[in-house]
Formats: C-alpha cells, sequence, structure tokens
C-alpha cells in the first residue's frame, strides 16, 4: 500500500500551488496570478507533525504524497489565449482536464480550494457539483456502487485574517462538512489547518517512504521530447505532452521502478534565451531547472537530433559543467533523424553525430553519448543504466595511497613546464569528497598550475582512475598554508616527501597529513568539500 496520497483542485488562481509550498515549507510549484500556470500534477513528500507530538519523538508524524493540480475551467489570462508564435493554449485543456482526474482518481483525500475573499462562484459550484458525481475523477475505491468514496474537504483559501473567517465558512454550504481554513499569505491559521489535516489523513501502518536510488533529471531546450522521455520510463502519461513549445513550466518529480532499482525522474522546462522570454513566469521555469540540477545525482542532457546545436544548448551545456554533475548527453528524435542527411548530402550516422557533438560541446567530452527515440522507446531503458553507471563512478573513493602514486607517475611522466625554470612540486594528494570526486593536492605553489596543466592532469587522472566518464573537482594547496592550518589546528608539525618522485606510502601518507590541513584558505564553508 501507497503512503496516503491528497490531491488539492480547484478552479484557477484560488492559491492551490501556494497552498502546496505552504504545507510542504518549500517553493516546489510556480506561483503566479497568470492562469494556467500549473498544467502538470506536481508531488511531493511531505510528513505532517502529530499535534500531540509536534517534535516527532514517538515517531508518530505521518508521510503524506502531496499533489498539486492545474486549474479547472480557464487555462488562459484575458488576450493570453495565444503565445508569441500563435500556438492555441486553449488546446492544452483535454490534457490539463485528464490530469486533474488522474490526481483525483488515485487520491485518499481531496483538498476542494475554494478562494474566501471570492466567495462562491458558479466555477466553484461546478467543480463541487462534478466531484460529486465523479465527472472530474473517480471517487470509488473499487468502481462498484456501493464502495467507499475519497472523502472532500473544501479548504478556504486567502483567508489572511480573523476579518475573512466568517466568509471562510460560508464555504461549508458544498455540502462537504466544516471548512479548513488558512491563508499561505500571512500564514493565518496554518498550524490550526495542519493539525485538522493530521486528523484527516488516514493512518499508514507501512514503512515510511524510502530515498530512491538515484535522482535524474532530465533538461533540455523547448521541444527536445523531455516530457515524452518521462511518460516513456512512467509508462502512462504521467506529464502533458504538446507540439506547444514551453508546456511544462515546473519540476515535475516521477518516481519509476527499473530493474529493481527506484528512480525519481525530475522532468524541467525547456529553456531558451533569455532575451526571448515573455514573463516572469518563464525565469521561475529557469530557476526550477536549475533547482532540479542542483539535487539530481545524474543529468540527462536531450539534444534534438533533428536540429543544430545552438546557442542555448551550449549555454544549457555550461551550466551542467558548472554544477559538477555526472552527465550522459542524450541525442533524441533518432526515429527522425536517421534517415537524414548532412549538409554535404552524406547519409546521417551516429558516428557523424557524435564528432559533431564533440565539436560543438567540448567542455561535456568527458561525457558518454547515448541515441534514443523517446517515442518509440528505443534505447531508454538502456540510457538509464548508463546514468547508473556514471552516479556510480562519481560515488567511487579511491586510496590515498593509490591517488598519490597516480598522481607521482602522471608528474614523472610530464610535469608542470614553467619559462623560469622553477620546479612545481606535489607533496600530498587525497579524495575528500564524492559527488563529485574532490582531490585536494598539496602543492609548493598552485600558481606553478597552468590552466592547460590542470586540464591534461584531469584527462590523465580519468584515464588511469575510475573516473573516466564524471567531472571531478581538482583544489590545489599551497604546503605552507596547509602547515600552518595544521600547526594552529592539531600544534603537529605536516611532514611530506621532498621529492614528487618515488612510490608515496599509504601508511605514512594517512598519518603525514591531517584532515584539518586541507582546510587551509578555503571558503568559511569548507566543511561542504568533505564528506560527513
Amino acid at each position: 500500500m501507497p503512503i496516503p496520497r491528497v490531491a488539492i483542485v480547484g478552479r484557477p488562481n484560488v492559491g492551490k500551488s501556494s497552498l502546496l509550498n505552504l504545507i510542504a515549507q518549500e517553493r516546489i510549484a510556480i506561483v503566479d496570478p497568470t492562469p494556467g500556470v500549473t498544467r502538470d500534477r506536481i508531488s511531493t513528500i511531505v510528513e505532517l507533525p502529530d499535534p500531540k507530538d509536534p517534535t516527532n519523538e514517538r515517531g508518530t508524524a505521518k508521510q503524506i504524497e502531496l499533489t498539486d493540480t492545474g486549474g479547472f475551467g480557464v487555462y488562459v489570462a484575458d488576450g493570453a489565449r495565444y503565445n508569441e508564435i500563435g500556438a492555441d493554449l486553449a488546446t492544452l485543456t483535454n490534457d490539463i482536464e485528464q490530469q486533474i482526474a488522474q490526481a483525483v482518481s488515485t487520491a485518499d483525500v481531496i483538498l476542494f480550494a475554494v478562494d474566501c475573499q471570492a466567495g462562491i462562484t458558479a466555477q466553484d459550484q461546478a467543480i463541487a457539483q462534478m466531484l460529486r458525481e465523479q465527472k472530474l475523477g473517480r471517487r470509488d475505491k473499487d468502481g462498484t456502487k456501493n464502495s467507499e468514496l475519497t472523502p472532500v474537504h473544501v479548504i478556504a483559501t486567502k483567508c489572511d485574517d480573523s476579518g475573512w473567517e466568517p466568509h471562510a465558512y460560508e464555504l461549508a454550504a458544498f455540502g462537504f462538512g466544516q471548512p479548513l481554513i488558512c491563508s499561505s499569505k500571512s500564514k493565518y491559521l496554518r498550524r490550526d489547518m495542519l493539525d485538522k489535516l493530521f486528523d484527516i489523513v488516514p493512518e499508514y501502518h507501512g514503512e515510511p517512504e524510502p530515498e530512491v536510488d538515484m535522482k535524474v533529471a532530465i533538461v533540455g531546450k523547448r521541444n527536445a521530447g523531455k516530457s515524452t522521455l518521462v511518460n516513456t520510463l512512467a509508462g502512462e502519461p504521467r506529464v502533458i505532452v504538446s507540439e506547444i513549445a514551453g508546456t511544462t513550466r515546473d519540476a515535475v518529480d516521477v518516481k519509476i521502478e527499473i530493474d529493481g532499482k527506484s528512480i525519481l525522474a525530475i522532468d524541467t522546462a525547456g529553456l531558451r534565451r533569455k532575451k526571448s522570454f515573455q514573463d516572469k513566469i518563464e525565469y521561475y521555469a529557469l530557476d526550477r531547472a536549475k533547482r532540479a540540477i542542483t539535487r539530481a545525482d545524474v543529468v540527462l542532457y536531450l539534444l534534438d537530433a533533428t536540429t543544430e546545436i545552438s546557442q542555448v544548448d551550449e549555454q544549457l551545456g555550461k551550466l551542467i559543467v558548472d554544477s559538477h554533475k555526472p552527465v550522459v548527453i542524450v541525442l533524441n528524435k533518432w526515429d527522425i533523424a536517421k534517415d537524414g542527411s548532412d549538409q554535404a548530402g552524406r547519409k546521417v550516422t551516429p558516428k557523424r553525430y557524435e564528432d559533431y557533438i564533440r565539436k560543438e560541446l567540448k567542455g561535456l567530452s568527458f561525457a558518454p553519448i547515448a541515441i534514443i527515440s523517446a517515442k518509440e522507446g528505443l534505447n531508454v531503458t538502456e540510457t538509464l543504466e548508463i546514468a547508473m553507471e556514471m552516479f556510480e563512478q562519481a560515488s567511487h573513493r579511491v586510496g590515498t595511497g593509490q591517488l598519490n602514486r597516480t598522481i607521482s607517475s602522471i608528474i614523472e611522466a610530464r610535469g608542470p613546464s614553467n619559462k623560469l625554470g622553477a620546479e612545481a612540486r606535489v607533496y600530498f594528494a587525497s579524495q575528500v569528497k564524492t559527488n563529485p570526486p574532490t582531490l585536494v593536492l598539496v602543492v609548493n605553489d598552485p600558481d606553478r598550475f597552468t590552466l592547460n596543466y590542470e586540464r591534461y592532469l584531469m584527462n590523465r587522472i580519468r584515464e588511469l582512475l575510475p573516473f573516466g566518464e564524471v567531472p571531478i573537482k581538482l583544489i590545489l594547496r599551497a604546503r605552507s598554508r596547509v602547515e600552518k592550518r595544521a600547526k594552529s589546528t592539531s600544534g603537529k608539525q605536516l611532514h611530506a616527501p621532498d621529492q614528487v618522485s618515488g612510490r608515496f606510502d599509504e601508511d605514512m601518507a594517512v598519518e603525514a597529513i591531517d584532515r584539518d590541513a586541507f582546510l587551509a584558505d578555503l571558503p568559511d564553508d569548507a566543511s561542504a568539500y568533505f564528506d560527513d
């Protein structure tokens, strides 16, 4: 049995997305007064505290899956039915309604959000009637006439202070009992609302929702096929797929199971150049995409095989490089592109595409390339298997002795060149963190290691250590600073080999360097460089 599911439904602009963010205590859904901002189902796992055990000392808090849905009835603002290229946004109506119906049909509790400041509108009455008659998704558990119906609770939103409470209680006229009351803006009656929600949610006696084995962010420019890929992985129309560019706004989390592994696929909004943004909603969508990359373990970077790599693709590639996340470059729509020809009239082949990608996206030269058709399901599962391999690489830890011997052999073969003849030395090396692999090298002078040599060093490390296809963080620190920090923190003199040549003894190396010595000259939050 899954954890209890709570679905939020209602007409546009009643505060559904704000309510989800309020309960989750996190900015998950995009909030904007423009009708039709939310289109897909936005779900998140929330822990509701027990009113009798607010600190959860007895472990009585309840986990729920909270789902926000699109507004039922009106999807576009006045004068904004068509986007900047003339596409009719009203064509998304059926897709949005199907998403709402799916949320209602799978919910254990339905929260019917109504704006108490606006009062009961004709749209609210229509939605209430559809919920009663099961025309907005089924409420019966097993499809029989005598089956138990999923309970509906009215929640009065935008009750900013006590002056609005009488208006909120008027919503009991819907016949769904006394309404819950809260304000996402002022937080008025938030605690009372959460306490009542705790009592409403059914008991769950199973294990808490476990952490997934891997989180994958799916990113790319508009119409690259991200939502189609998510639906193929999920085996159902979990997110809306449309020919209209920019259909996805929020970052949508979809949990899937493949070969006994639980994976969280994060669908993100398609990106384009900032100067082409039409409104602030696109800035919010960009922010959600960046946050998706940050919380992901691996990034699937989708490219459209039917179009050339654009400036947006290059900028997104730089964003991924800067994040230091493992990435798989996914060339989508191969079912269409495979029959095409290049500008010279030559038949398109995977090898020519790979050469083209490596030329255009030089910053991602280490990343593997997968060729898929999300629509046809070609190589989709295999691509996730590659992502798992990347996650394993990024999670690998190399022993101190092995790392020092590897660095020593690289330096012996080709050390940093210097016009003045000054010798660059590496005294000690250690991997201090995984995901991404973070290597700290204690050297005599970081300035003697040029950017070109750092690139050479990184390439050689990838060849010799099991980090061949993942980003690596390389931190160079001067020995004098490390010694100073070591003395001040532990009172010990740092002893390290005077020569780079020769093998490092692993036991000696571990004893010679104090962990705190690596903190020298790092930012104030330097503890972030280290695993717990």
